[in-house]
């Protein structure tokens, strides 16, 4: 049975629909990642879990509970939000127990929790500093001991990381990863980085206009997107996303790409998906990751189909780990990830051998995947 569980949530803000009939469930100790550009409703999703929003339909259950009509307080919530909103005038150890007090926490109690917390977190040498003597990652830690303290059901996160620098992020990530694999806590999680969502989830919900695009663990959210939108939302680099023709003969089929002033590129498909065989002759989306496009001394030797082509290469950027290449494919740029010692130039025409193996195709008019 699912710990959280969203059927079927409408919101409407006047005449306007937010959320779309959202459906979704977490298991116990969980980590779901709404992810989803700004303005696609996944804060909105988040405030309704928490009860700072009314829904206008349908049924939030929290542990076998439903939770629509209870009151925030009533819910066994905690939340963190992208303000560290703490109290500046108190101490790190006040600002982590000061809800305990109001609720009647004996001191020793109090004490022994800001302890458990501070050790998890790591924050123990920094209880008796106020906010004002930490850094920004410093105060999303005290953020996230307060919220730890209550021990609640369920852990809600809107965007903690948006106001720290880069470098942070990536600390802040880790720590948020061993707070979770520590601590067994289920969460809910709201953020607009895919990395975020591809390194911290169990499960993802990619958001768009109010509703969910696709839902289901990091690996298929990135080898099997259901939509155009989904594959180039998740990645970095993103999919390529080239326009091709369907060609072939008889049975056999190949994917069909132009190139500037040069002959078209025809890459033959082996164990190509049923729904393919419809579109010969016809246009389609051709989905290929960066890391599926490389050279050949670097293409996965597991593959069980990779085909190789000559294609210009108009950029080349090293970024240190890696090579990215930019050819011209479909009237597109095309980036392949490369070695990092690859030997490549711009302006040469080089091989570069395509992983047919994790490639995806679209249909051009719905933009869905062609399975």
């Amino acid at each position: 049975m699912a710990f959280l569980e969203i059927d079927g949530l409408r919101k409407r803000f006047g005449q306007v629909e937010i959320l779309k009939g959202i459906n979704l469930e977490l298991e116990k100790g969980g980590f779901l990642v709404l992810v989803g550009p700004s303005g696609c409703g996944k804060s909105t999703l988040l405030n309704t879990i928490a009860g700072l929003e009314t829904i206008t339909s349908g049924e939030i259950r929290i542990d076998g509970r439903a939770v629509n009509d209870l009151h925030p307080s009533k819910r066994d919530i905690a939340m963190v939000f992208q303000s560290y909103a703490l109290y500046p005038n108190m101490t790190v150890a006040g600002n982590i127990s000061f809800g305990m007090e109001m609720r009647g926490v004996p001191a020793d109690e109090r004490q022994k929790a800001i302890d458990k917390v501070a050790k998890v977190l790591q924050i123990g040498h920094l209880l008796n500093r106020k906010p004002s003597q930490l850094s920004g990652g410093q105060r999303q830690r005290v953020a996230m001991g307060r919220a730890l303290v209550r021990d609640p059901k369920l852990f809600l996160f809107d965007e903690p990381l948006s106001n720290l620098d880069a470098k942070l992020r990536v600390d802040m990530r880790i720590e948020i990863k061993r707070l979770h694999a520590t601590t067994g806590t289920t969460i809910v999680y709201v953020t607009h980085d895919q990395i975020e969502a591809m390194t911290l989830a169990t499960k993802i919900a990619v958001m768009r206009d109010g509703e969910v695009q696709q839902f289901g663990t990091p690996a298929e959210i990135y080898n099997n997107p259901a939509n155009v939108f989904v594959a180039d939302f998740m990645g970095s680099p993103a999919m390529n996303l080239i326009p091709a023709t369907i060609g072939g003969n008889g049975g056999d089929l190949a994917v069909v790409l132009d190139r500037e002033a040069r002959q078209p590129i025809s890459l033959p498909m082996a164990n190509a998906p049923a729904g393919l065989s419809a579109f010969k002759g016809k246009p389609v989306i051709f989905g290929v990751r960066p890391e599926a496009l490389t050279d050949p001394e670097g293409a996965e030797r597991n593959a069980s189909h990779i085909a190789t082509a000559d294609c210009h290469i108009e950029v080349v950027e090293p970024a240190g780990s890696d090579t990215f290449a930019v050819t011209n494919l479909g009237g597109k740029g095309v980036v392949a990830r490369l070695r990092a010692d690859a030997n490549i130039q711009p302006g040469t025409n080089t091989p570069l051998a395509f992983n047919l193996t994790k490639a995806v195709f679209f249909d051009p008019a719905t933009e869905s995947r062609i399975r």
